[in-house]
């Protein structure tokens, strides 16, 4: 079976452009794949807007999502694999959706104990991919 996510992707990004939102990707910066501006990370994450008025060339495929945008003025290519991708969500109000307990979603895990496996060890410990995420209920 197909993985859910990018369908799931489209569908919230058409939500939140068909209610005047504003959304927003929230990418895990320490993917190999992900091409993005480093300069621009915090965290080991970044928060890309991909409102059509901010990007350019927006596609959206089975293995992730590209555009071209602006960061302090200077034009870059974006590159997003579906494992990178943590959260769609809107500016205004943070309506959206979290990543990785989706239908199909450990496709997702095995393509990133791949890149993880192929980048360079760091000094952290190893983060236990077996575990699953919880959700928390905020008020």
């Amino acid at each position: 079976m197909k993985p859910s996510r990018p369908y799931i992707l489209k569908a919230l990004y058409d939500w939140l452009l068909d209610s005047e939102l504003t959304p927003h990707l929230l990418v895990d910066a320490e993917n190999g794949e992900a091409i993005i501006p480093v300069q621009f990370v915090e965290n080991g994450q970044i928060v890309l807007n991909i409102n059509p008025s901010a990007v350019r060339n927006f596609y959206v495929d089975d293995l992730g999502i590209s555009f071209n945008a602006r960061f302090s003025g200077q034009p870059m290519d974006i590159f997003v694999p579906m494992s990178a991708i943590l959260a769609i969500y809107a500016r205004e109000n943070g309506q959206g959706m979290g990543f990785g307990a989706e239908p199909g979603a450990e496709a997702y895990l095995a393509t990133a104990d791949e890149s993880e496996a192929k980048s360079d060890e760091g000094d952290e410990a190893p983060v236990d991919k077996s575990s699953r995420p919880a959700l928390k209920v905020v008020k």
